[in-house]
């Protein structure tokens, strides 16, 4: 007697085809949004123009972005730090009164983040902001690219990586570039797993 699986292919015939189309899907998917919006950038609460405050008046990283010589994120500035210059500076633009507002409202101004790593990348600012870093020429546009010429901070912005290593936009915060970067500089543990997976 002769068994056949051939009908019982045949019934799994469809659950395959359906599961290899949205796989292919799934991909395509996925390539698409890395190679067609790799520049986009969340809609912020606040029309904030790093070209014009880094960029035109020249105001340092570090005077806003004061916790990323301690801490592991950057943070962005209290609404109190902004409302010290603004309180004076341009005070009749709307972004400027909308700012005023969260500032009289006892508000933060809930900034949507950029760059946001994955949770099991462990990454300190204050590592790669340190007066040793800065010996080595490593800046904040090293990442970031030149956010002092941005009005929109994007993905794509992190020109400074992206172009040294060929990764034609999209985040350049790709685990190579940090190996390579950790290879050149020669860090002490650099290239150990345990260094940024936590």
């Amino acid at each position: 007697m002769n068994v056949s699986i051939v009908p019982a292919l045949r019934a799994l015939k469809p659950a395959a085809l359906i599961s290899a189309v949205t796989l292919f899907g799934l991909v395509l998917g996925y390539w698409a949004n890395a190679a067609f919006l790799p520049g986009t950038s969340p809609e912020q609460p606040i029309a904030f123009s790093h070209r014009i405050h880094a960029g035109e008046n020249e105001i340092p990283c570090m005077y806003c972005h004061t916790q990323a010589r301690r801490s592991i994120s950057a943070g962005v500035p209290s609404v109190s730090k902004c409302v010290g210059c603004h309180n004076e500076i341009a005070t009749q633009r709307p972004q400027i009164r909308k700012l005023i507002s969260y500032w009289q409202n006892k508000e933060p101004i809930p900034w949507i983040k950029v760059h946001d790593l994955p949770d099991f990348v462990h990454f300190t600012h204050k590592r790669h902001v340190s007066e040793y870093a800065r010996d080595l020429g490593i800046e904040c546009q090293t990442c970031h690219g030149p956010v002092e010429t941005m009005d929109v901070i994007s993905l794509a912005s992190a020109g400074g990586l992206t172009e040294a290593v060929g990764l034609n936009g999209g985040s350049a915060m790709r685990m190579g570039v940090c190996l390579n970067c950790h290879k050149q500089h020669e860090v002490e543990n650099g290239l150990d797993c345990w260094t940024c997976h936590k």
